[in-house]
């Protein structure tokens, strides 16, 4: 037999879960203002037919059927996005470590090579998505002529299916600034003493790196690809403005424009929750395409979290 709980015992617990649940209750509100309600309605719409002005008719698993058997986008939208995670994040995250490195051992001029560094960060993705189109224009753009002058020939970029993805590629690292920041930091707090006693036993540049800055910096690297990987698969902005810009659509009344140019290669899971959205308010289709998009950021990001899955923690 148990014994029981003298009242005061019982009442005294019960301050303090509620002095607990009143510490938590911004959070506890946020989440579930935030998240769980929107999330719990786009499963929902994801049953029905609903246009966001006439009352949501429930049609089962027709938007799902639709989506996976019938919609024309998905596979290429998703070959682009899954793409941009397995390059541009890992891409990013190691120039940004290099640029940090660099930063770090610099003696003279340090703080105005992190400045140049992080400025491009802080320019609106739009205009400078804008600015990387016409600088890479294989028609009059500088880079492109300078390419030409070396004989290396033109390369269309944002016109080309096959060189758009990595021009986006380099338009992301070139914003690489975030990163740099990140890393500075997480190289500066690595103890100096262990680089002097692994200097001291014969280790070498690499070994230093790999035995002495690599364990120390791995929870940094770890949380630098996790959310490198959310804010790809959310990737929209600079690819919707690449592919307009590029295609000579600026907007104009009775001029339509399909995402994903040129040849689709730009089109992201996220334009394709816009388009059937927003566009041709197919809120059921779109709904579908975000839990997609849902499901697999998460699935990545819980396989990244576990170190042998992510290649990023201690063997």
């Amino acid at each position: 037999m148990t014994a029981a709980v003298p009242p005061a015992l019982r009442a005294q617990r019960r301050r303090r879960t509620a002095r607990t649940v009143a510490f938590l209750s911004p959070w506890l509100i946020g989440f579930a203002v935030f998240f769980a309600y929107p999330l719990g309605a786009t499963v929902y719409y994801s049953f029905t037919r609903y246009d966001l002005i006439n009352p949501p008719e429930w049609v089962g698993l027709q938007n799902w059927r639709y989506v996976f058997r019938d919609y024309p986008y998905l596979d290429k939208a998703l070959r682009n996005t899954l793409w941009l995670v397995a390059i541009m994040v890992p891409v990013r995250v190691l120039f940004g470590l290099g640029v940090g490195m660099i930063a770090v051992r610099l003696r003279r001029g340090a703080n105005l090579f992190r400045t140049l560094c992080y400025l491009p960060f802080l320019a609106p993705p739009v205009a400078a998505t804008i600015g990387f189109v016409f600088l890479l224009n294989p028609a009059t753009g500088p880079f492109d002529q300078f390419l030409a002058g070396l004989g290396l020939g033109d390369v269309g970029w944002f016109n080309d299916p096959q060189w758009a993805k990595p021009a986006l590629t380099v338009l992301a690292v070139w914003g690489v600034g975030d990163l740099m920041v990140i890393f500075v930091a997480a190289l500066v707090d690595v103890p100096r003493e262990q680089y002097e006693a692994a200097q001291l036993d014969g280790a070498g540049a690499w070994q230093r790196f790999r035995y002495v800055t690599w364990p120390a910096i791995t929870p940094i690297v770890l949380f630098a690809v996790v959310t490198g990987v959310i804010q790809t698969m959310q990737y929209y902005t600079q690819a919707m403005v690449a592919g307009k810009v590029a295609s000579g659509i600026v907007g104009a009344p009775g001029q339509s424009f399909e995402p994903g140019y040129p040849d689709g290669s730009t089109l992201t899971l996220p334009q394709l929750v816009y388009e059937e959205g927003f566009s041709t308010f197919d809120t059921g289709a779109a709904s579908v395409l975000s839990l997609i998009l849902f499901g697999i950021a998460m699935t990545v990001t819980a396989l990244l979290m576990r170190r042998r899955a992510g290649l990023l923690g201690d063997d």
